[in-house]
This record gives structure tokens, C-alpha cells and sequence, in this order.
């Protein structure tokens, strides 16, 4: 299949399905990751399933990308540019409306799987527009609540279905920021899933036969 030249960075691998409108997965990396990183994934994910890994838009030096700003000063201490990640936000909504039309594509069936700052961002868009996402996959992320769309916790989120996993020694992204989120979810009525592995910040072979096992039953 021919990439399209659309307004983010992105890998395709097509769908099975030809006869109809396949489900998509999105792919959003971590900080400093492009869209290699899980498209590495994709050849382990069900068939019918269209993937797209996408670039983050901001670029980092000497290389790598980010979905926004992180800034690592020693007197300042460690803090995120929400604006950016708003940003970016509103961005992966557009991609993927963008997207879904450029490559026929069921609009009734969006994923989202996203590692790190990448889950951030899928928390993002699916708890500030639960109407354009059914399900999404957050590895090692949490939810950043400065980053929804006001008024998010109004709208129905019902209809979506969350899988959350962290390493329980993970040193970049504390897991008790990962142990909010159900209950999160369980405020908002989000069906969810989330487990813990022995590892720090990545995802272990036992993890991805488990999200693997969980988007199969999903899409």
C-alpha cells in the first residue's frame, strides 16, 4: 500500500479486511522514541487490524521526537510543557480523523496504543473526545488531567475500554502515578483492565501477550 502524505509522520501496515472499512490502531511513542519504536509491534497484532504508528510533531536534538516539551533543569526541577501536550492533543484528533478518511477506515473502530509520554497523550484524546475512540492501550503512562478538554468529566465515556499496565520498579514514571488510574476510570464508568509487571520502564514479553490477548478480544 502507498503512504499517504498526511499532516503527521506515520508507518502503515494494511488490514486484512478488504470487502469493508477495517478497525485502526494507532501507535503513539515515547518521548524521545519516533515511530519505529511499537510499530515493531504490528507484526504480532491481529490481522484485521489497520496500523498506523505516528511521529510526534516536536523534535528533540541530536534526534528523537516528543509529543511535548520536558525540561530536565537541575534548579528548576523536572517539568512538562502542558501547553504543548495540549497541543499535540488536538493534533492526534486531527491525524486521525485525517487518516481514517485518506485510508477508509471505520471511524466506529478506533484504537490507541500508547508507551510512556505516548500514553499521556491517548489518555488524552480518548477521555476529552470518548466519542471519536473505542479502545486504548496505555503502557507505563498515566493520566494528566491539566491536559483534558474542559469539561471532559461531563460527557459519555461509557462506550470505551481501557488497558492500563506498569512495571512495578518503573524509575522514569512512579508507578503509583499508574495506580490512579482506574479509579479514574471507574469515576468516568470506563470498562478497564490494569496490571503490574516486574520491570521498570518497558514492557515485558508477559505484558504484551496480555494487551495483545485483551485488544483481540476488543476490536
Amino acid at each position: 500500500m502507498t503512504q499517504k502524505s498526511l499532516s503527521l509522520e506515520h508507518l502503515v501496515r494494511p488490514s486484512s479486511i478488504t470487502d469493508q472499512k477495517p478497525p485502526v490502531l494507532f501507535m503513539l511513542h515515547g518521548y524521545g522514541s519516533n515511530e519505529e519504536d511499537l510499530f515493531s509491534f504490528s507484526g504480532e497484532l491481529p490481522d484485521e487490524l489497520f496500523i498506523i504508528s505516528v511521529r510526534a510533531p516536536y523534535d528533540l536534538m541530536p534526534f528523537g521526537h516528543a509529543w511535548y516539551s520536558i525540561n530536565f533543569d537541575a534548579a528548576e526541577g523536572k517539568w512538562s510543557d502542558d501547553e504543548e501536550a495540549r497541543k499535540s492533543r488536538d493534533l492526534i484528533l486531527q491525524f486521525i480523523e485525517e487518516a481514517c478518511e485518506a485510508y477508509g477506515l471505520d471511524t466506529d473502530r478506533v484504537s490507541l496504543l500508547g508507551f510512556s509520554q505516548g500514553t499521556i497523550l491517548s489518555y488524552a484524546v480518548a477521555l476529552s473526545y470518548p466519542e471519536k475512540i473505542r479502545n486504548v492501550i496505555g503502557l507505563s503512562g498515566y493520566v494528566n488531567e491539566r491536559i483534558l478538554s474542559p469539561g471532559y468529566e461531563n460527557k459519555d465515556h461509557s462506550h470505551l475500554q481501557v488497558y492500563a499496565s506498569h512495571g512495578s520498579v518503573d524509575q522514569v514514571i512512579p508507578v503509583e502515578w499508574a495506580r490512579r488510574v482506574p479509579g479514574i476510570m471507574k469515576d468516568l464508568n470506563i470498562s478497564h483492565e490494569y496490571e503490574e509487571f516486574p520491570v521498570g520502564h518497558g514492557v515485558a514479553p508477559q505484558n504484551f501477550y496480555s494487551l495483545k490477548n485483551w485488544l483481540t478480544k476488543k476490536i
